[in-house]
């Protein structure tokens, strides 16, 4: 009995584990993406190294959109 519910447990990680990589690689491109087609002439980089604060708040938002996939997944 104690062997199934370690297997389930094993199981239930893996999928979760392989959901979150996906979900972050999709979500990652997805932002890439929308990065480069909504904000063509703004490097953000070199706008960061300015004190762009509103920027920085881009940037800090994309970051946690992709924490926020990475807990969901490992939330199951």
């Amino acid at each position: 009995m104690e062997f199934d519910f370690i297997s389930a447990s094993f199981i239930n990680l893996a999928i979760n584990l392989i959901y979150t990589i996906v979900a972050l690689i999709v979500g990652v491109y997805a932002l890439v993406w929308v990065d480069n087609k909504v904000l063509k002439d703004i490097k953000i980089q070199e706008e960061l190294k300015k004190g762009n604060i509103a920027v920085a708040i881009v940037a800090s938002t994309i970051l946690l959109f992709v924490a926020i996939i990475i807990a969901f997944g490992f939330r199951g």
